[in-house]
């Protein structure tokens, strides 16, 4: 068992010890206690509770007031550089996308003439007021700050032909495609566009422009993913402990599991002692929490997890799961139906669902042998559709019989056993 233990410990809970620590350090873990038994475990964990807490006690910041847009502006100063961005349609071929078309006017100071220039586009969301600004990250590597993933275009203007050059109407200079484009956040964001032209022999700043552009962002941003991870993170760990509890015991083995899942996934070598000693702590609180017979809202807890994670992630904590059940040597039915329940409500696909509870439950560990789940034959099913499904399953594990290892020899014996007791039940 300690060879299948390793790679799931390393590879399922990446995070759950820093999401303590860093739960441990805000609120404190007695308060943390006290709201899992009032029931408060899915409104502490969320996001929008957090960012009031922080609301509440930082002291108010100004937000820096944007500059006007020059739309809104009677006059156009000519004699400096004035830029301006609106949404349009990228056309490449036969793919058109979304894009922030950049547009430029006014006039650009050269040390001579005949100068050549080059462009440099930024973009900064200033929603948050400082220091919580962030850049929006490029998803494209030809547009990335060298050694960074922060969104920088750049091109070639030419040479510029007078000293002064004067850009008497508005006059695109690049279209920027969303798709290139991470912000940091969903939702509507307040993006700061900075355009600088630069001499290309010097690199010296020719002219620069600042415009502010709202713009509504419908996809999780580049924190918001991050932060979903710790989040659904959090809640599988929520689950696990479900699961071990649903017996109303949690075994010293489920423990230890959960525990090294911490120990593995945090460089504890470059933590202080003190912050080693608050893990544990943690981490006894919530055994005893459990142990003490409360309960989680299962249910909201896997819609949430439906909300935020990728279906890679719901199948790292379904497996997750399925080893916290292993990890005694036996599951019950209570264990299964809840099993069940987790994988409707994270919606993981029932073939592949009952591929993993073969995997990692194997039938000897079953106290009593749910044919439906183990072989995923419905009684709704008609004599032909069960003949070919239990056909199947006989043909794979059939070829099993003669396996080297011994374990699956014998696992397949038995699941040849169950096909046959199924046959008679669900075959008339």
């Amino acid at each position: 068992m300690g060879k299948i233990l390793i790679p799931v410990i390393i590879g399922v809970a990446a995070s759950a010890s820093l999401i303590i620590l860093g739960l441990i350090n805000r609120i404190g873990f007695s308060e943390l206690i006290n709201r899992l038994k009032t029931g408060g475990f899915i409104s502490l964990f969320s996001f929008s509770d957090l960012i009031n807490r922080f609301k509440v006690a930082a002291s108010p910041k100004k937000r820096p007031t944007p500059t006007p847009s020059i739309e809104l502006s009677p006059e156009l100063d000519l004699n400096v550089l004035n830029c301006r961005v609106k949404l349009s349609r990228h056309e490449d071929g036969d793919c058109d996308s979304d894009a922030f078309d950049v547009e430029i006017c006014g006039s650009i100071h050269a040390p001579c003439d005949v100068q050549s220039a080059t462009l440099k586009i930024s973009i900064t969301d200033t929603t948050d007021p400082e220091p919580n600004m962030n850049p929006v990250q490029s998803q494209v590597k030809q547009w990335q700050v060298p050694d960074s993933s922060v969104f920088c275009y750049n091109a070639k203007l030419g040479k510029l032909p007078q000293q002064v050059t004067t850009i008497s109407d508005w006059t695109s200079i690049a279209q920027l495609r969303l798709d290139w484009l991470a912000l940091p956040r969903k939702g509507k964001r307040e993006l700061l566009f900075v355009t600088s032209i630069f001499s290309a022999e010097r690199e010296e700043q020719l002219a620069c422009a600042r415009y502010y552009f709202s713009y509504h962002n419908h996809d999780f941003g580049y924190l918001d993913l991050k932060d979903n991870i710790k989040r659904s993170k959090t809640l599988a760990v929520a689950l696990a402990f479900s699961v071990g509890a649903e017996n109303d015991k949690l075994y010293d083995c489920e423990i230890e599991l959960i525990k090294n899942w911490t120990r593995e996934n945090i460089d504890l070598s470059e933590e202080s002692g003190k912050e080693r000693r608050k893990l544990e702590k943690a981490l006894n609180e919530t055994i005893a929490f459990f142990r003490g017979g409360n309960k989680l809202n299962s249910y909201d807890i896997c819609q949430e997890i439906v909300e935020i994670a990728s279906l890679a992630d719901r199948y790292d904590i379904m497996n997750l799961c399925l080893y916290v059940a292993q990890a005694k040597g036996s599951v019950t039915t209570e264990e299964l139906n809840l099993l069940k329940n987790f994988a409707n409500w994270l919606e993981i696909d029932a073939d592949k669902f009952r591929e993993m509870i073969q995997r990692i439950l194997p039938i000897d560990m079953h106290e009593v042998k749910d044919v439906e789940t183990i072989l995923g034959v419905t009684s709704d099913m008609n004599n032909e559709k069960a003949r070919r499904h239990l056909n199947k399953e006989y043909s794979k594990w059939n070829a099993r019989v003669t396996n080297a290892d011994p374990e699956i020899q014998s696992q397949a014996d038995q699941m040849l056993k169950l096909i046959a007791e199924a046959r008679s039940q669900y075959i008339r």
